[in-house]
């Protein structure tokens, strides 16, 4: 069997990772404040001082989530397995993602008490963790998130003014290109197709264009991207006076709110968004021996810290928020499940979807398990696809054909921490944030909202950003959800009628921002909400994201 990926040992982290050579587990801590810092930095994250050393814990730790992973593989781990978190006793702010030993999954209930139990592979000791010996007869509360999501509001900054540079800028053309599985089409002739679209709807031509922006930007490898800024302009000669092209942004959608930006500055007139995938068929090129994966002998930055123990998806982290959303508050599959429902619902009325068969609660419940509590229909379809928006500034676009899209306020501070498995646990890591800085920007409220494009890469996410954003209270997604009546096209809030990620395709994000265009400008065919003229659009989670309330032109 080949072995588990490893952890590059550093100046900074060698001490970690070379702990159980005497059995015992250390942490970097502050000197100022008593601290323990993790993943090691150069300052206290607390107390902002620079007094920093190592010392040791007992190694006593409480479970805090965990979820089983049956789909995914990992070198070294053969499915199932568990992926846990646990927190350290000496400061329960510190997590770990870990495995565990010395018992079945069916034993593990959060809230055990676990010590940690080494495992050497080659010059690295890897912090397992076991049942302890003793146990309390009933498991204690968890430890809480810091800062807790009903806190988090408290934290956001108000605006700086008056002034709105949202309201400098307007949404005024989208296109798609092909979409579907395995199209075996190169990324840029996707991206070309999707952008041509987009500016022949907003009435527009490639010489209008002045600007161009993407996510997440060249260098970006596994089908999620076409080579970014460079590459189309290499490709239709713009010569743009303002570009833009990253990942360290507001979510999949960020080069929509950095363009926002530019026009709103003077920095240009008509700036060209998109964003491309095309995983698919990367995947069976892959497979196919086409383009030889690359496997580094050693891991580093975040990953380091997640893969030895099989964390290798974004599934291993929000299936465990997931989990203590269900411990918290009660939430069940079933409430997950109807999101799922919904979104085939509007993906059948949608001909671009690639899932548009019907889907009920029994299949969704006996689909194939992927990692606890996520089944098959929990997670969004892979998919090759290219879609774009033109960015105007609010005064030419209201020289264009089509009424223009305004934008009403976003959503973007940090307030979370930004590490997967140290951030919030009862819900998907920045959305809470990013939701609440949105509702200060503006004084529309979430009853105003006619219709929700909420990220649903995984069924948790849209969960969190419904509670995140208002449309119920935190935890009381499970009364609001079920049924599904409530999110339906004729609901009290309309969530992804096309479809979503779940059923259209993963689009990361741009989808999302497409359909709010098409349901503000009532060209939503069968799947149109009646009367829609306010839009929330939020895309990404776990990494940064970002939040649009839109509105139509009336």
């Amino acid at each position: 069997m080949a072995r588990r990926p490893l952890p590059l040992l550093t100046d900074e982290t060698e001490f970690f990772w070379t702990s159980g050579a005497d059995g015992r587990l250390r942490f970097q801590r502050c000197e100022g404040c008593s601290a323990l810092i993790h993943p090691p930095q150069p300052v206290c994250r607390y107390c902002r001082g620079h007094a920093l050393t190592v010392t040791e814990v007992a190694g006593t730790a409480t479970l805090v989530s965990f979820t089983v992973n049956e789909r995914f593989s990992s070198p070294g781990l053969e499915p199932p397995y568990v992926v846990a978190r646990v927190t350290i006793d000496e400061d329960p702010r510190v997590r770990l993602t870990t495995g565990i030993v010395g018992c079945e999954p069916s034993e593990l209930r959060l809230g055990m008490r676990l010590e940690v139990a080494f495992e050497q592979v080659e010059d690295v000791w890897l912090p397992l963790f076991r049942p302890a010996a003793e146990q309390p007869d009933e498991p204690g509360a968890l430890p809480p998130d810091d800062p807790a999501p009903e806190r988090i509001r408290a934290l956001v900054r108000p605006p700086l003014g008056a002034e709105r540079f949202e309201h400098k800028a307007a949404l005024t053309g989208t296109g798609a290109s092909r979409i579907g599985r395995r199209l075996g089409v190169p990324p840029l002739t996707l991206t070309v197709e999707a952008c041509e679209k987009a500016v022949a709807d907003a009435g527009l031509t490639l010489d209008d264009i002045d600007g161009l922006a993407t996510y997440p930007g060249a260098g970006v490898t596994a089908g999620f991207g076409e080579g970014g800024v460079n590459a189309l302009e290499n490709a239709l000669g713009i010569r743009p006076t303002w570009h833009n092209g990253g990942m360290e942004t507001f979510g999949p959608t960020g080069s929509v709110i950095a363009a926002m930006l530019a026009v709103a500055g003077g920095l240009a007139r008509h700036v060209l968004c998109f964003r491309t995938v095309w995983e698919t068929t990367h995947t069976q090129q892959l497979r196919a021996g086409r383009r030889p994966a690359t496997s580094p002998d050693r891991v580093t930055d975040g990953a380091q810290w997640t893969a030895p123990f099989g964390a290798v998806s974004a599934a291993h982290a929000l299936a465990q928020n997931a989990q203590r959303h269900f411990h918290a508050y009660g939430t069940t599959r079933e409430t997950l499940g109807w999101i799922a429902l919904n979104q085939r619902a509007g993906a059948a009325l949608n001909p671009e979807a690639i899932y548009r068969e019907p889907l009920t609660m029994d299949d969704y419940l006996s689909a194939r398990p992927i990692t606890s509590p996520f089944g098959l229909y929990d997670c969004d379809v892979p998919c090759d696809a290219s879609i774009a928006v033109v960015v105007s500034a609010v005064d030419a676009a209201r020289e264009l054909p089509k009424p223009p899209v305004l934008v009403e306020a976003v959503g973007t501070q940090l307030v979370e921490r930004l590490e997967w498995d140290q951030s919030t646990s009862t819900h998907e890591p920045q959305v809470l944030g990013q939701a609440a800085h949105l509702w200060t920007r503006t004084e529309l409220r979430p009853a105003d909202v006619d219709v929700a494009l909420l990220y649903d890469g995984f069924t948790m996410n849209c969960l969190s950003w419904i509670e995140a954003l208002g449309f119920c209270g935190i935890g009381e997604a499970k009364d609001f959800l079920d049924g599904g009546k409530n999110i339906a096209r004729d609901g009290l809030l309309p969530v992804n009628p096309h479809g979503g990620q779940l059923s259209h395709g993963r689009t990361h994000g741009m989808g999302l921002l497409r359909e709010a265009i098409t349901q503000l400008r009532g060209e939503g065919g069968a799947r149109q909400i009646g009367g829609a003229r306010t839009a929330v659009v939020a895309t990404g989670g776990l990494t940064p994201s970002g939040v649009m309330l839109l509105r139509a032109d009336v």
